[in-house]
C-alpha cells in the first residue's frame, strides 16, 4: 500500500485519534498524519466527517471513515495480513466491545470530570473514576488470562481503547494530587500501563505527560474564558 493511500486527520493530544494510529501501526500500515490546526477545522476534515466535524477521520483511497473505535475495526478487518486486534471468538469480541463502550462512556466521562471539579464534586468524580479502574482491574484478569494485555499475547481492541488515556489519566494525576493507578489496588493495571507504553506501536504516538500538562493549562483557561497560560 502506497503511503499517501492512507491518511488520519488528527491532532497529537488527542487520545481517540491514538487509536487508529496505534492500530495502524501493529499492521505496519505507512500513513500520513495530517495535523489539525488547535481550535480550528480545516476543510479535509469538514468535507471529511459533515457529520460530527471531529478527529480522527481515516481516508482510505479517497474514502473517509470516521469514529475512533469503527475505525480500528476497520483497519482490523482490511490489512488481515497484520497481527489480529480484534479476538477470533464471538464472545470474547462481544466482551472487549463492552469493556471499550463503558471506557468511553462511563470511565473517561468521570475523569474528564475530576479534572474540573471542586470539592464534594470532585469527591463524586474521584470515586466513580477509582470504581472504573476497580472494574477494569477485574475485566483485566478476565480478558488477559493471564497473559500481558487485555487481548492476549499481544494489544487489542480494548488495549487501544484504554490504553490511549493513559496520559491523560497521568494528567487527571498530576493535577488533582492524586494515584488513580495504584500498585496496592490496581496491580495487574499498573503492570499492563507500563507494557503497553513500551510497545512499539504505541511508543511514537503516546504524547509526553509534561506536554498534555500543558493543553490541560490551555483547555482549563479555555473553558473559564481566561487567557491560556504563555508558558
Amino acid at each position: 500500500m502506497a503511503k499517501n493511500d492512507v491518511k488520519v486527520l488528527g491532532a497529537w493530544p488527542s487520545p481517540y485519534v491514538m487509536r487508529p494510529r496505534i492500530a495502524l501501526n501493529i499492521k505496519s500500515v505507512n500513513y500520513d498524519f495530517l495535523e489539525e490546526t488547535f481550535g480550528s477545522k480545516s476543510e479535509l476534515l469538514l468535507q471529511s466527517n459533515p457529520v460530527h466535524k471531529k478527529v480522527p477521520v481515516l481516508i482510505h483511497g479517497d474514502k473517509p471513515i470516521c469514529e475512533s473505535m469503527i475505525i480500528v475495526e476497520y483497519i482490523d478487518e482490511v490489512w488481515t495480513s497484520g497481527p489480529s486486534i480484534l479476538p477470533s471468538d464471538p464472545y470474547d469480541r462481544a466482551i472487549q466491545r463492552f469493556w471499550a463502550a463503558y471506557v468511553d462512556e462511563k470511565f473517561f466521562a468521570a475523569m474528564k470530570g475530576l479534572r474540573s471539579a471542586q470539592g464534594e464534586e470532585r469527591k463524586a468524580f474521584l470515586d466513580q473514576v477509582t470504581e472504573g479502574l476497580a472494574l477494569l482491574e477485574e475485566a483485566f484478569g478476565k480478558c488477559s488470562k493471564g497473559k500481558a494485555f487485555f487481548g492476549g499475547d499481544r494489544i487489542g481492541l480494548l488495549d487501544i481503547a484504554f490504553g490511549s488515556f493513559l496520559g491523560w489519566l497521568k494528567v487527571t494525576e498530576k493535577v488533582n494530587g492524586v494515584k488513580l493507578l495504584d500498585e496496592a489496588k490496581t496491580p495487574g493495571l499498573v503492570k499492563w500501563a507500563e507494557r503497553f507504553c513500551a510497545d512499539a506501536a504505541v511508543k511514537s504516538v503516546m504524547p509526553e505527560t509534561e506536554k498534555l500538562l500543558e493543553v490541560s493549562k490551555v483547555l482549563a483557561a479555555k473553558m473559564k474564558g481566561a487567557p491560556p497560560p504563555k508558558n
